[in-house]
């Protein structure tokens, strides 16, 4: 989760005390601010010509942080994405299913499907069991006679 920004008068105020020569560490230490926070407003100053918050790249997310994590505690419930799209809608928040899907993955859940494996019957182990028995004293060449 990232911090609250600085106000722009706060910031206003640390560009005006470096344009008057007052060094990182009285800055931060005057206006109670990090001298890290102080070491990257004065470069964004110098290159924008600006202490205002610009826009930031690529699209703005859809989901709130809230109905993100209350979706996420909803899957522990519900299994397929048509019903978790349906109750968003009951929650207010939007209802797209690959809006869904991509706060899943933001939160590392991905849908995942087990390798399908066939199921022995007892028949089938019997019968397995009875042919290792039959073959337990073949000889290594009668063994590869047997697989080819």
């Amino acid at each position: 989760m990232r911090p609250k920004e600085l106000s722009v008068v706060l910031r206003d105020r640390i560009v005006s005390s470096y344009r008057s020569g007052e060094g990182y560490q009285k800055m931060s230490a005057a206006l109670k601010v990090p001298k890290n926070t102080v070491a990257s407003i004065i470069p964004r100053w110098k290159t924008f010509g600006t202490t205002k918050t610009l826009p930031t790249a690529g699209r703005p997310t859809k989901l709130s942080n809230r109905g993100r994590r209350a979706l996420v505690r909803e899957v522990t419930k519900v299994t397929t994405l048509t019903e978790l799209q349906s109750s968003s809608v009951e929650m207010g928040e939007p209802s797209r299913r690959t809006t869904i899907s991509a706060a899943f993955h933001q939160s590392g859940l991905y849908g995942r499907v087990a390798r399908w494996k066939p199921l022995l019957s007892k028949r089938h182990r019997t019968a397995r069991l009875e042919f290792a028995k039959r073959h337990l004293k073949d000889s290594d060449h009668e063994k590869q006679d047997c697989h080819v």
